[in-house]
């Protein structure tokens, strides 16, 4: 049964501006493993797509009370698809919300990156 579905959708020349404007920004919403690919540092599209990621989790949740930036860690799974690390204290907000599973869809085009999260039981 689906308990939420969330939606984000950033733009990438005012995505790029905040990050240039505030150099701590990268740091405070993305884990080091998030920012890099390798040995190399990730294109912005896919730090955008991250971001959106994060925030569309957050309004499938209904919240983001109890979990910080870090706490959202969207890594890719053994088929390299988008998923979320789901470790504390997200595990323990989704067994307060009776979620069992997590999807992620996340693209970029066209100056724009978009993410997709559903949530159930």
């Amino acid at each position: 049964m689906i308990v939420g579905v969330g939606v984000d959708i950033v733009d990438l020349a005012r995505f790029e501006r905040a990050l240039s404007r505030t150099p701590r920004l990268a740091p405070r919403l993305f884990t080091d493993a998030e920012r890099v690919s390798g040995d190399a540092p990730l294109p912005l599209r896919s730090l955008a797509g991250r971001f959106a990621a994060k925030e569309a989790l957050i309004k499938a949740l209904g919240g983001s009370a109890g979990i910080g930036w870090h706490d959202m860690r969207v890594i890719r799974d053994d088929d390299r698809n988008p998923a979320f690390a789901v470790e504390p204290p997200l595990q323990q907000l989704l067994n307060d919300r009776g979620i069992r599973r997590i999807h992620l869809s996340m693209a970029h085009d066209a100056g724009v990156a978009i993410a997709y999260v559903v949530t159930e039981t």
